[in-house]
């Protein structure tokens, strides 16, 4: 057998080698003779002996050749082995021997990974504790193509990878070591020598536990959970989103009750968002993330759950409680852009690879972030797959996604000269709209019933319409436009709504050209904007009326609805994620109707499948105006497929309206279902004694309530008498 050169040695030597497993471990060659031996070499400085001790018995003395590497040789058939190595003034140390090992990614993982079509990535990448040639301990395989070499550093080597280093698995760019003896709960990072011949320490970008930040290690995890869920996950599967009660409760988990785990957080949310009749939750990011005042968007650990309120399986259960509770899980994901800390992505192997490398394209100047190189496979391939991940190891219900319009034009917040044009000189980032085609795609195929939501504030074309008649091929868009306008509106005095009639019946004219969620997020309550509640107009009592009345509104408006926390009681203070929700507010009776006013409209609303079940169909949906016409007054019908009908009747102005006509869709009685300004809600009790009569022409004479909204259901039993 050939001799490893000196040079070659003391490169593996120091950990600085790409093929560490071609020199060390076990090498068949011949003897003199031309028979078989085995070469058995191993890194053992400052060792004083080291023996290799095969499963059949055989001990093979080995000897110092250079750099603290040993070497010896055996015939025969050898079997595994373990090194036993003496030290002076210490015991015997017995382990098993990383490079005696194969590798733990295939050559089908490694073509998938090439071609960006590896959909569980996260089983080959990163981390992971398994049983491997006869030996237990954990594997490691990181994506590096521009590294010269790669090593593992962790607590279980003192943070010192020059005994660790792994191998490449060629043109794939991806590397992997086998360590036995270690298991879930080591804490590592991966050392890179790049180009420049400089090493960078970076966490796994497919690590899927993360320390608690401030510190920024990657952790060896493992899953022990059993889901209980199965009814809920078969009963999404056979579902559809967009024909399906949908009211949401926005949430940043660190701030709605501080202090909770994920644990502790599932009694009191299944609890709390149970009798509030929300549908779903939507949690503000949960992948790891350094800086809690991005509250989550600036994403570090794609593929962990931040370790700030506990293990990722707290989180499974946490879900998995909600499920059974029979509350939805959305999850707000971020693949538009990520942060520049030095420790995790940006410019991982000592140059530009998660990121675009060109800074017209590559840079996010408002957020000081990068953006990801969304045409190159492996990239993609990372974002796509985190995404089914979350779906597949956590079993959310749905993915926010984070400000798509930033992804989809190329001068997204950029000046003239900033930006370049695409291969047909546009505006649109082709590779941009081509991954969220994939990743919206891929994640429908895979995972029927959920909700891909797109974060969209341009007037972008199909946003979801199918990918198959070029559209994006989400299931939602926010209706950032509604959002606008309304809060436009209802921040006026009622004195002076009149003549901005326009402002709420403009959303009318587009409201079925996408599939929409009405938002009223954490956006709206942050960095100067106030509250919900301190946008309204008026006293105390018309503030808690406008409110009301706007929540019934929206609710009644065609769309599925979000509300970010504390605005269901009336926050009256600007969000912080530094402290909690005003709760104490409740202890103000008038606060506490608004919350059961809320619980109540929820309630309404999952019964009267005429609200939710045609959303996004136009023919399902009336404006309603004769005969009296009042710019005040926005009504409407909402209609399901069987013939279920509700109005929804909104005054906003400051005065109740007596004998108020309007011809109704159908005769006969209509019943009062929900009425804002109900004493239980704190109102003033204004309204029609819980029914309205319809004559044969439709006909009906209403009173109106102040700042109130009505929802009328047609009795179709009473009427056909």
């Amino acid at each position: 057998m050939t001799h490893p050169s000196d040079t070659l040695l003391d490169t593996v030597a120091t950990g600085s080698h790409h093929d560490p497993h071609g020199v060390l471990g076990i090498h068949q060659g011949t003897d003199r003779e031309g028979a078989v031996e085995w070469t058995v070499r191993a890194r053992r400085p400052l060792a004083k002996s080291v023996t290799a001790v095969f499963s059949d018995g055989t001990r093979v003395p080995l000897e110092h050749v250079r750099s603290g590497i040993w070497e010896g040789t055996r015939g025969g058939d050898p079997g595994a082995y373990e090194l036993v190595t003496t030290y002076d003034d210490a015991p015997d140390y017995v382990a098993d021997d990383p490079y005696r090992h194969t590798p733990t990614v295939g050559e089908l993982d490694l073509h998938l990974i090439t071609e960006g079509r590896h959909e569980q990535l996260w089983t080959v990448l990163g981390s992971h504790v398994r049983e491997h040639g006869g030996s237990q301990g954990t594997s490691f395989a990181v994506w590096a193509p521009n590294a010269r070499a790669v090593r593992v550093i962790g607590d279980f080597n003192e943070w010192d990878g020059q005994a660790h280093a792994l191998r490449s698995m060629g043109a794939s760019g991806v590397w992997e070591l086998f360590v036995p003896g270690l298991g879930a709960g080591t804490t590592y990072k991966y050392q890179l020598l790049t180009r420049a011949g400089e090493w960078v320490v970076k966490a796994d970008p497919m690590a899927r536990e993360a320390e608690v930040p401030p510190a920024t290690a990657s952790i060896v995890t493992e899953s022990g959970y059993s889901w209980s869920d199965r009814t809920w996950m078969t009963q999404r599967a056979a579902s559809t989103p967009v024909s399906q009660p949908m009211s949401v409760y926005e949430l940043h988990l660190g701030s709605w009750r501080p202090g909770l785990s994920y644990r502790d957080a599932a009694d009191q949310l299944v609890d709390y968002v149970g009798a509030q009749g929300f549908t779903h939750v939507e949690f503000m990011p949960l992948a790891e993330h350094p800086f809690g005042g991005s509250w989550g968007y600036q994403v570090t650990g794609y593929y962990a759950p931040t370790s700030r309120f506990g293990h990722p399986d707290d989180l499974r259960y946490l879900i998995d409680r909600l499920h059974q509770a029979d509350i939805g899980v959305i999850m707000d994901w971020v693949p538009g852009h990520f942060p520049k800390d030095e420790f995790a992505l940006a410019k991982f192997d000592g140059e530009a690879l998660y990121e675009h490398p060109d800074p017209r394209r590559g840079e996010h100047k408002d957020w000081g972030t990068y953006i990801f190189d969304y045409g190159r496979n492996e990239v993609r391939n990372f974002l796509v797959a985190n995404a089914l991940y979350w779906f597949e190891e956590f079993h959310v219900d749905g993915l926010r996604v984070d400000a798509v319009a930033s992804m989809l034009y190329l001068d997204y917040s950029r000046e003239e000269g900033e930006w370049a044009p695409n291969v047909h000189g546009g505006r649109e980032n082709l590779e941009a709209i081509r991954f969220l085609q994939e990743v919206n795609a891929t994640a429908y195929k895979h995972h029927p019933g959920i909700a891909m939501i797109a974060e969209e504030s341009t007037s972008f074309p199909g946003v979801t319409a199918p990918t198959d008649r070029a559209g994006l091929g989400f299931g939602f868009k926010w209706n950032m436009g509604w959002m606008n306008d309304s809060l436009q509106y209802i921040k006026r005095d009622p004195m002076y709504r009149s003549h901005h009639e326009g402002e709420l019946s403009f959303s009318f004219v587009y409201a079925f050209s996408e599939n929409y969620v009405l938002p009223i997020s954490h956006d709206e309550v942050v960095h100067g904007k106030g509250s919900l509640f301190g946008r309204m107009p008026g006293d105390h009592w018309q503030k808690l009326a406008n409110m009301r009345a706007f929540l019934a509104y929206m609710w009644g408006h065609p769309g599925k609805q979000l509300l970010f926390m504390g605005q269901e009681f009336g926050q009256m203070s600007e969000w912080s994620e530094a402290r909690s929700l005003d709760w104490w507010l409740l202890d103000q009776p008038s606060h506490a109707q608004l919350q059961t006013f809320v619980a109540a409209m929820n309630g309404v609303y999952r019964a009267q499948s005429a609200l939710w079940a045609r959303d996004s169909d136009g023919r399902a949906f009336t404006r309603l105006g004769a005969p009296t016409w009042n710019p005040n007054v926005i009504a409407m019908t909402r209609r399901d497929w069987h013939g279920n009908t509700v109005v929804v009747i909104a005054n906003f102005s400051g005065v109740p309206l007596h004998g108020y006509e309007l011809d109704l869709p159908e005769k006969g009685v209509w019943h009062e279902i929900l009425n804002t300004d109900a004493t239980d809600y704190g109102g003033s009790g204004v309204g029609n004694f819980g029914s309205v009569l319809a004559n044969e022409s439709g006909r009906s004479t209403l009173v109106l309530p102040p700042l109130g909204v009505l929802w009328l259901a047609h009795d179709r039993k009473a009427s056909a008498r």
